[in-house]
């Protein structure tokens, strides 16, 4: 019997930003999702609704679970505030 491989589809949408764009302080740091730009370059109008899980770039490194929450509006990174303006963050959302 030949062996078959899973295929499966994996979608992703990333979105840019800086901790510039961010408001707020400590715990209530947030940046809004129209503060991102996505994979072309348009400006962003809001996060997807339905994903399987995300991923948090900060400064080119990936973060931990409990470094955000996020939802359609915006990504709390709780503290973000403290981190240089120019700091590069992405998100890419995956569904599967």
């Amino acid at each position: 019997m030949p062996i078959i491989k899973p295929y499966f589809i994996v979608n992703a949408s990333r979105f840019a930003s800086t901790i510039a764009s961010g408001t707020g302080t400590g715990a209530t740091f947030e940046i809004a999702a129209t503060a991102f730009t996505d994979d072309t370059g348009a400006p962003a109008t809001a996060f997807p609704t339905t994903y399987s899980y995300y991923n948090l770039y900060i400064n080119g490194m990936i973060q931990t679970d409990d470094t955000s929450t996020v939802t359609t509006a915006e990504i709390t990174i709780p503290n973000g505030d403290t981190l240089a303006d120019q700091t590069p963050v992405f998100i890419e959302f995956v569904t599967t």
